[in-house]
Order: C-alpha cells, then sequence, then structure tokens
C-alpha cells in the first residue's frame, strides 16, 4: 500500500490518480497509525516552505515519519515542495528548519528574470548524473515543472539529476531509500507515470 500524506498542501488526487493507474493500491491519511502499515511513502506538495514545515508539525506525522523512514527504511517519495523538505532549511520568506533528512539548503533561482522567468514552469529537460533507481527505462527524461526554490544538498553524491534553467539545479535527489524530485511525475505523461513505477518497484534492502 501506498500512502500519500495530507498535510493540506494540495496536489494530492493527481499523485493518486497516477499511482492508481500503475495498479497500486493507494491511500490519502494524515493519521500517523497508517504508515505503519504502508509500503510506500509519498509527500507531495506546493506552496511555501514555511507553510509545509508548519503543516507537518500541526498534524504530528513527523516522528512517526522519522520511525517508518529513517528506522524502518520504507521507500519514500517527495514530490515538488515534498522533495524541498527533505532538507535541513529553506530560505523562503524566512529561514526556516526543514525535515533534515538531506544535509542542505533550499534557496531561490539567481537569474536574470528579464530572460528566465520565475517560477519555472513548463517543460524540461532532466539530466541524470547517478545509476539513480528512478530514472531506470526512462527513454525521454522531460518533466514538468512549477517552482521557484530547489534543494542544494551538501553531498553532491545525493544528487540523482539536474536540469539548467539559467543556471544548473538539483532536481532529483536518492539517499538510500529517500527521493525526492522537484519536478511533478504525475502531470509528465509516459515519462512520469515510469518513474513513479519505478518508485514503486524500489524494494527494502
Amino acid at each position: 500500500m501506498v500512502v500519500i500524506i495530507d498535510y493540506g498542501m494540495g496536489n494530492l488526487f493527481s499523485v493518486k490518480n497516477a499511482l492508481e493507474a500503475l495498479g497500486a493500491e493507494v491511500t490519502i491519511s494524515k493519521n500517523p497509525e497508517d504508515l505503519k502499515r504502508a509500503d510506500h511513502i509519498i509527500l507531495p506538495g506546493v506552496g511555501a516552505f514555511p507553510d509545509g514545515m508548519k503543516n507537518l508539525k500541526e498534524i504530528g506525522i513527523i516522528p512517526a515519519l522519522e520511525e517508518e523512514v529513517l528506522k524502518n527504511k520504507k521507500p519514500f517519495l517527495g514530490i515538488c515542495l515534498g522533495s524541498q523538505l527533505l532538507a535541513s532549511e529553506g530560505e523562503e520568506h524566512e529561514l526556516t528548519s526543514g525535515l533534515g533528512w538531506i544535509k542542505g539548503r533550499v534557496r531561490k533561482f539567481k537569474v536574470n528574470e528579464n530572460q528566465f522567468r520565475i517560477p519555472h514552469v513548463g517543460w524540461n529537460d532532466v539530466s541524470p548524473v547517478s545509476e539513480s533507481s528512478l530514472f531506470k527505462g526512462i527513454d525521454s527524461n522531460i518533466f514538468y515543472f512549477v517552482h521557484s526554490y530547489f534543494i542544494i544538498p551538501e553531498n553532491p553524491e545525493v544528487v540523482a539529476a539536474t536540469c539548467e534553467y539559467g543556471e544548473k539545479f538539483t532536481v532529483a535527489v536518492e539517499q538510500e531509500n529517500i527521493f525526492g524530485v522537484q519536478f511533478h511525475p504525475e502531470k509528465s505523461q509516459k515519462s512520469g507515470l515510469k518513474l513513479l513505477k519505478n518508485f514503486l518497484n524500489y524494494a527494502r534492502k
């Protein structure tokens, strides 16, 4: 069973529909008890970093997440804001502590906004930079983005893919059973479905 965490940051049902199209059993929940029954856990999200962390704390799910993901090594995927929240801290609006599972900081694009509109919206080429489990067998690494911020990991070895938009930036991270993607696989058609299938196929070692 896949549990999609409902913490009030949107984007839940499009992810659920994509997973169900792949044959997965999916539950949307904010109940920490459901994480114990999950085989895979997904944290989607659209919105601001401080709001995301505030909402996760308010529903009281962080201790259960740490138990199931960090201790029990259940496969975890963060999408868009959900990926950013993996970082140590984010600088959107104010400096805010994140989950800290991926050491690093989330910052805004530093580009010429006359040439590169922010937020970065639309399709872009993604370049896998490692033997990432997520990108296996994907013919066309073109994915859909909507964001102004992105994660900069301290350890370059956790970077699974990058992209160019006025500057080179990290779009996917992979650290053992923890995955994060800045783009929206659920909106990225065939390539996105293949990436989600790869995540579903990832099993605890």
